[in-house]
């Protein structure tokens, strides 16, 4: 199993319990770009073109429902794990 199929089941599996970090490098695994930053919004393209806005929780988790709205723009995903 490779380090991003394991990410990929770690958000599945617990959106609310991904860390932020981890969910940075589980867009970049999944070929999204990082555009630019404004105040503590990253916004990220996907290979689509879909645009989705990420904020760090208080608690240096990733937000959940950033998370589902990632698995959901990501599609099949839940078939590679």
């Amino acid at each position: 199993m490779t380090k991003h199929e394991k990410l990929l089941g770690k958000a599945l599996n617990n959106p609310r319990g991904l860390s932020f970090a981890d969910f940075q490098t589980l867009l970049r695994q999944s070929g999204w770009n990082f555009d630019h930053q404004t105040g503590s919004h990253q916004i990220w393209y996907a290979p689509t073109g879909a645009r989705l806005s990420i904020q760090e929780g208080r608690d240096g988790k990733a937000k959940g429902y950033q998370v589902e709205q990632f698995l959901q723009q990501h599609g099949g995903s839940d078939e590679e794990v």
